[in-house]
């Protein structure tokens, strides 16, 4: 086993490919997806407005509406057509429609007034930016309106007021301050990138053996080599999963303790899992098919990017044999929600059972294609 163990080191790094992938890919990665999403919101995302009814009301809900950070009003159109050429040139991301009788609805007690809002849907933060600071504009905007029509009913101001007045609230934003995507999607990404760099590297070495007929297939080399693969994996996960939140201010309220021990069975189970996929693989290439192919797949069965109760059931109990949805969920808990390891005990449990399972099938998958060699 110690033997397996050094001589598996070895090759990984001797290995230029699988040290590109093992080291400088999983350290470069998180790198690259935080310069991406470094500016978590954007601001002063251009609108057209349309605004047939050119009354005193819709210019003053415009008024309101341009004084937020997240828009800026850059084009007045006389027609919906001029605004959705601005829209597909893309020199705008969203359009706002006031029609012709918005005044005269305002004006009737027992009218409704219309606003169309159009955004940009190519990208969820300009959806998010259009929409949001609409909205809080024109439930300001209703606020008034019943209050004026209250008082043309002969109430007193006073409790108008108080008819319309919400319930007093206090906002806070858990888990994400800034509600930006990065923030959301990086702490997933960081567990996915050791999934799949692991998964990748693993069945290129696979390849690379079974090419050179070298025999790898004894449990004694299992367990070396597996041993090898989360010596390098755990360090890399430490500083992956432990370090990089901390420097690139990404949400970090978990215990530094509890994401250390939750990262052992998630390790060990993506390094059984891939041994057992690397039987599979004839060549070093077919890794890297295995890589493209399964990311996003992964990303959306876990759940984390696309609301579980969207996914069919087929594909849900799917995901429950892949490491990496155990494995994003508790590490997401403990470190941006702030959980505690007892408390993520449901996929702390679910990764040690994995670990077991595929470690069984790595060990009668090894004995099968030992005594196939044999003959």
């Amino acid at each position: 086993m110690w033997h397996a163990f050094v001589n598996e080191l070895k090759r990984i790094f001797k290995d230029p490919g699988v040290t590109v992938i093992f080291i400088v890919a999983t350290l470069a990665y998180p790198l690259i997806y935080k310069a991406v999403y470094w500016n978590e919101q954007i601001t002063d995302v251009p609108v057209a407005v349309v605004d047939l009814s050119n009354s005193p009301e819709s210019r003053a809900f415009l008024h309101k509406w341009n004084a937020s950070p997240d828009i800026k009003l850059t084009y007045s159109c006389a027609s919906m057509a001029e605004a959705e050429k601005l829209l597909k040139d893309q020199k705008v991301h969203g359009i706002i429609y006031f029609p012709r009788d918005f005044e005269k609805q305002l004006a009737d007690p027992l009218g409704q007034a219309h606003i169309s809002l159009y955004c940009d849907m190519s990208s969820f933060l300009y959806m998010k930016a259009i929409y949001l600071s609409c909205n809080q504009v024109m439930l300001e905007s209703m606020r008034n309106i019943q209050i004026d029509r209250y008082e043309q009913m002969g109430m007193d101001k006073e409790f108008a007021w108080a008819l319309v007045q919400d319930a007093p609230y206090s906002e806070t934003a858990l888990f994400s301050p800034t509600g930006g995507y990065g923030s959301f999607l990086i702490p997933a990404v960081l567990v996915l990138i050791l999934h799949q760099t692991l998964l990748f590297g693993i069945c290129m070495l696979g390849g690379t053996a079974r090419e050179e007929n070298l025999d790898q297939y004894s449990f004694r080399s299992l367990i070396g080599r597996a041993g090898a693969y989360f010596t390098v994996y755990y360090a890399l996960a430490v500083i992956l999963l432990g370090l990089l939140p901390r420097l690139f201010d990404i949400p970090h309220i978990g215990a530094y303790g509890d994401i250390l021990l939750f990262i052992v069975p998630y390790i060990l189970a993506v390094v059984f899992f891939s041994m057992c996929v690397s039987v599979f693989i004839r060549n070093r290439e077919s890794g890297l098919v295995l890589l493209i192919s399964t990311s996003l797949i992964f990303l959306f069965m876990a759940g984390i990017s696309w609301p579980k109760e969207m996914i069919p059931h087929a594909w849900l109990y799917l995901s429950y044999l892949i490491p990496y949805t155990w494995g994003a969920h508790g590490f997401i808990h403990i470190n941006s929600m702030g959980a505690s390891l007892a408390t993520t005990g449901t996929e702390y449990i679910a990764l040690w059972i994995l670990t077991g399972a595929y470690f069984l099938i790595a060990c009668g998958l090894f004995f099968i294609k030992k005594r196939q060699i044999a003959k």
